[in-house]
């Protein structure tokens, strides 16, 4: 514990991984090792640059020397200066050169491009596990009979994977998303202050054929294949609308999922794991909470409206570029990334031990199930010479005189009403032979294999995979 602030998202939450990647050591030996990039570029390109000075500032990408950064920022209240003077100090030889012909945004938006490719990659595996874990168990139950509801009203049977499949649905959808904001995120390369590269055409003396090769190799250095076209200071911040809408549209699949889970466990049909020794409640030792589900819950609610950000950073640029930005994103973009994170490590958990009560489906299936073959039996009737609308007067009243006794407690006994029907036609023994739950489950499990199959490509590609961080 500490006497200090600490968020929930770094202390209870997200993984060490998307800590690590957004942590001020990832940040700032980025932003150092974006400098020496960009002094062995212009040295290569023909500025007085040494290999010597490059090798300098290589050897020192990893020392930062925190507390003479605080203290120069306290001098000169511009972080990136202070930066530049520490490392300056660490590499004394090439202090005169870093930073040469660049703005800040040069480090601070190339090392946040980085940082957010790098975690999207990261949450998109995650992503397939999830996805994978769903699969599995989709595929597991899908022809198992389980009761439909429509306004959270007993509605037609589904079966318990064509359900997950519904989620799974959701999911791939995020996954493109995802894949979208990837393949559209490029690097913003070396443009000065205000985007025009106008320092370089005098460090290059108007060759700007130097500029176009030093941005190409800074870009493909951090593995970009290119740098965005037209800039002002900055990326655009479209960029960052794109990359949080797409972790709001998987906060709401998650939430979606999770939600329904929580439904299911409240009529005990499907739970979520549950360890040996969990505590449910503080007060009521008998309680099995949903609470992994609560919590997914809860923390896609934040996601969803830290999305809100982003639009409005992006619709306020004033121009060529604003600061009003810079507060706002060091907070909603890190932290987006790391509720994302939190929100899929629970979602894998849940989902790699979902928990189906079979006697219970079973018997709420086996309680609806002479509702839900009213239709069927309608027809047998019919073919029994007796007349539609007469018959469909019959079910209409005994369904509700059943529905009546099942809410003073009493068992359902539809069947033994239509058969004391005598213009029904159809005998108690005769309804039952219909009352098999498959009759009644539609193409659930041939939507479900259909389904899974066309997925296969992509789950093949969910193995879990160790992801470093690269600086």
């Amino acid at each position: 514990m500490t006497d200090h602030y600490e968020s929930p998202l770094a202390s209870r939450y997200a993984s060490e991984y998307m800590l690590k990647l957004f942590s001020a050591d990832a940040r700032y030996q980025l932003w150092r090792k974006l400098w020496t990039e960009l002094a062995r570029e212009e040295g290569k390109l023909g500025l007085p640059i040494s290999e010597a000075q490059v090798k300098e500032l290589e050897e020192h990408i990893t020392d930062i020397d925190y507390d003479c950064v605080r203290a120069r920022e306290k001098e000169v209240r511009h972080d990136v200066m202070a930066h530049v003077y520490a490392y300056g100090k660490a590499a004394p030889s090439a202090a005169g050169i870093i930073h040469l012909g660049a703005t800040s945004c040069y480090v601070t938006d190339n090392a946040d491009l980085i940082l957010y490719r790098d975690g999207l990659i990261y949450l998109r595996r995650e992503l397939l596990s999830v996805l994978k874990n769903l699969a599995q168990f989709a595929d597991q139950y899908k022809a198992m009979p389980i009761l439909g509801y429509t306004h959270y009203q007993p509605a037609q049977l589904v079966t318990v994977g064509k359900r997950a499949t519904l989620w799974m649905q959701d999911f791939y959808s995020d996954l493109k998303e995802i894949d979208f904001a990837l393949e559209n995120i490029k690097f913003l390369g070396c443009r000065g202050t205000t985007g025009t590269e106008a320092s370089f055409l005098d460090l290059f003396e108007g060759d700007t054929s130097k500029i176009d090769a030093m941005n190409q190799a800074l870009a493909e250095t951090f593995g970009f294949d290119a740098c965005y076209d037209v800039c002002g200071q900055t990326y655009p911040r479209k960029v960052d609308v794109r990359i949080l809408n797409a972790l709001s549209s998987l906060a709401q699949s998650c939430y979606r999922m999770a939600n329904d889970i929580r439904l299911l466990q409240h009529d005990r049909q499907v739970e979520e794991p549950f360890e040996k020794d969990q505590i449910g409640s503080s007060a009521m030792a008998y309680k099995r909470n949903p609470m992994r589900c609560e919590r997914i819950c809860s923390l896609s609610r934040y996601l969803m409206t830290d999305a809100m950000n982003a639009p409005l950073t992006a619709s306020a640029q004033w121009l060529e570029r604003t600061l009003d930005d810079s507060a706002n994103r060091r907070i909603s973009m890190p932290e987006g990334f790391l509720c994302a994170d939190a929100i899929l490590r629970l979602a894998q958990n849940v989902t790699d031990g979902l928990h189906v009560n079979e006697k219970i489906i079973e018997r709420s299936v086996q309680e609806y199930l002479p509702f839900i073959a009213t239709e069927n039996l309608l027809m047998e009737a019919v073919k029994k010479g007796g007349d539609r609308q007469a018959l469909h007067e019959i079910i209409r009243k005994c369904s509700m005189d059943a529905t009546a006794e099942m809410k003073a407690g009493r068992d359902c006994d539809l069947l033994s009403r239509l058969a004391a029907e005598k213009q029904f036609g159809l005998s108690e023994e005769e309804m039952k032979e219909l009352l098999k739950p498959d009759l009644y489950i539609g193409r659930c499990k041939e939507q479900v294999s259909l389904f899974l199959e066309r997925l296969q490509p992509i789950l093949s590609t969910a193995e879990k995979q160790d992801i470093t961080i690269d600086l």
